[in-house]
């Protein structure tokens, strides 16, 4: 059905960022300088039905997360076990970027937290009545009490305070403003908004966002769920309504249908907003190939970014046009080496003549015109049938067209 090229890889050295956004009908490029980079792959990526990462698995991840320039790793959830609560301790003594530990507002929670060596506590509680009211078995008084308290615990302690009103999305707005406030004044560095419920639309969002930033002095993150396919898009919004971080996670991993993704939201904001995130972009692709392997969830091959299509054509008009100048059927403001992939060129049953003569020409064969168009019939009606084109197929065609290699022909002309 397919067979996968390398095509035109540079690597490179350091991250590689767009030289122009290309002019049209979506131009403008103002709307954001930076945005910060709080990574949950290893805590809310882990709570994925079925993963979970050992000692090591955290540790690598972690380690590479750091490299990369992530400005915030969540390691975990401390309290939740003893082994738990040494990888996160691992992580906060190993790692140069601020490492953050999650936390109920409960005492235990917190005290686990702050134990574990973290720079940052993210304590949480439920602020939407259903949540309170069916989850917690509490009253609205009581979440703002042990909200106020968590927070000057973790400030009395000194390490960095994030509140999130869990479920800010599906809770009564004085409610949450009321609880905003309350927290502000208790001390707290950042207030994360929740989509907890991925219940959110970008506009929608970005009002609440708004509205946040009217009652708080802290600075303000976003957390986004993917239920609809716009936690990415989400996320966006609250940068561009005055978040300054985003909480992702590689390969958009975690509860349910997942989180923001890490790849997707560093690549929007660095091509398409032409802004700052301060990531090393090049080591996506290992990063997420790395996440891919230890979480066991196999990233789709038409994932944004990062999925084995991301950068692969087979339209024989697309894959032309690439081969003359790749900004013709790719974004241009992201290419694969930006990321740390390569181009590929995917021969089936799409396949134009320009793909098969490169793909000849790159293992050794010299076609001429009639021998392209006549093994280019054979892929398509080979891949018409639904099985995959090897390059051992390709060869196969080659010969059977009586295509002479390259240095054959050297040695006749000679």
């Amino acid at each position: 059905m397919s067979i996968q090229c390398r095509h035109h890889t540079t690597p490179a050295l350091r991250p590689l960022r767009a030289v122009e956004f290309f002019q049209g009908t979506l131009d403008s490029t103002d709307e954001i300088e930076t945005a910060r980079v709080f990574d949950t792959t290893l805590r809310d990526g882990e709570q994925s039905p079925g993963t979970s990462f050992s000692s090591d698995d955290k540790r690598e991840i972690a380690a590479a997360l750091d490299e990369m320039g992530t400005h915030v790793v969540e390691a975990g959830f401390p309290v939740n076990s003893d082994a738990e609560f040494e990888a996160v301790r691992d992580i906060a003594e190993s790692t140069s970027t601020t490492v953050c530990g999650l936390a109920r507002v409960v005492e235990a929670d917190v005290e686990a937290a702050l134990d574990s060596g973290v720079g940052m506590v993210h304590v949480f509680v439920s602020t939407s009545d259903v949540q309170i009211e069916d989850s917690m078995h509490a009253t609205r008084e009581e979440v703002v009490q042990r909200a106020v308290e968590s927070v000057e615990r973790v400030r009395e302690a000194g390490a960095t305070c994030m509140f999130s009103p869990m479920d800010a999305t599906r809770t009564d707005e004085r409610f949450l403003v009321e609880v905003v406030e309350a927290v502000t004044e208790a001390g707290t560095d950042w207030i994360n908004v929740p989509d907890t419920c991925g219940v959110a639309t970008p506009g929608r969002f970005a009002d609440l966002i708004a509205k946040v930033r009217e009652h708080t002095d802290a600075r303000i993150d976003v957390h986004t769920h993917d239920d609809f396919g716009l936690a990415t898009a989400n996320a966006l919004a609250g940068i561009e309504a005055g978040a300054d971080q985003a909480q992702v996670s590689v390969n958009s991993i975690g509860e349910r249908a997942g989180n923001a993704a890490y790849e997707e939201f560093v690549m929007a904001v660095e091509s398409v907003y032409q802004a700052d995130t301060g990531i090393d972009t090049t080591r996506i692709a290992d990063l997420s190939r790395l996440v891919e392997q230890r979480s066991d969830i196999t990233v789709p091959g038409n994932k944004p970014v990062v999925g084995g299509n991301a950068f692969s054509h087979e339209s024989g008009i697309h894959a032309a046009g690439v081969i003359e100048n790749a900004d013709t059927f790719e974004p241009g403001v992201m290419t694969p080496e930006m990321v740390g992939a390569t181009r590929k060129l995917v021969l089936g049953k799409h396949t134009g003549t320009n793909s098969v003569r490169e793909r000849l020409v790159e293992i050794g064969y010299d076609p001429t015109e009639t021998e392209v168009r006549a093994v280019t019939r054979r892929v398509k009606d080979y891949g018409a049938e639904k099985r995959r084109v090897t390059v051992a197929d390709l060869e196969r065609f080659a010969e059977a067209e009586g295509v002479v290699r390259t240095a054959e022909r050297e040695e006749v002309r000679a």
